[in-house]
């Protein structure tokens, strides 16, 4: 998890209930040997700001090229190919156009049910200050309509991005999602269920 500001011990919770490793990201020699990366939701300005401070966003660009990430909220902005004006130029890893803060100020936080047919059914998300997707290039799936139509979960390839913050719920689907559907991540769980059939002589 980025770790420079935001909601990444939430994030981090979530993992831990998952049977997954956090690890905290504010150093460069923190990204030894990370299979994957979330980006949490926060200040997308004050993220920048502290990637270019640390020395971080050399070796964290190079890292994300080519692992997989989830950038939710502040960290769907920062892997946006289009951001508006920021103090430095965002990753630029998911073609869409994002607006900051669109959704509203604090006091416009909301929740509400999204369909999400990745996680096999309906999922409550919460809207904290959130970006509000205005374009989707081409090869970015949309994994989530809000109620008015508008995409609120994108994909693309190793890479996916969420305007809601998954971390502030009970439900671990999103996390367990990215970790096996995008990372291509066993879990501890499922890698002693998948044993334990081998050794009785199931399939897995």
């Amino acid at each position: 998890m980025l770790s420079l500001q935001g909601d990444f011990a939430r994030h981090g919770a979530a993992l831990a209930a998952l049977d997954a490793e956090p690890v905290r990201i504010s150093r460069p020699e923190h990204l030894r040997d990370l299979e994957a990366l979330i980006m949490p939701g926060g200040e997308s300005t004050t993220m920048l700001w502290l990637l270019e401070a640390t020395g971080l966003r050399a070796p964290f660009e190079e890292f994300v090229k080519s692992r997989p990430v989830l950038g939710t909220c502040a960290g769907l902005v920062l892997l946006a190919k289009e951001a508006g004006e920021l103090p430095a130029p965002t990753l630029g890893l998911l073609d869409v156009s994002v607006e900051r803060n669109a959704y509203g100020r604090q006091v416009d936080s909301f929740s509400c049910a999204l369909e999400v047919p990745a996680l096999g059914g309906p999922f409550d998300a919460v809207f904290i200050r959130a970006p509000r997707i205005r374009r989707v290039g081409a090869g970015v799936e949309v994994m989530a309509r809000a109620a008015d139509g508008e995409p609120v979960a994108v994909r693309a390839g190793r890479v996916a991005g969420l305007a809601f913050h998954p971390e502030l719920t009970p439900d671990r689907r999103f996390h367990r999602w990215f970790l096996i559907e995008v990372a291509g991540l066993a879990l501890p769980a499922e890698r002693a269920s998948t044993a334990a059939a081998r050794a009785s002589g199931g399939r897995a």
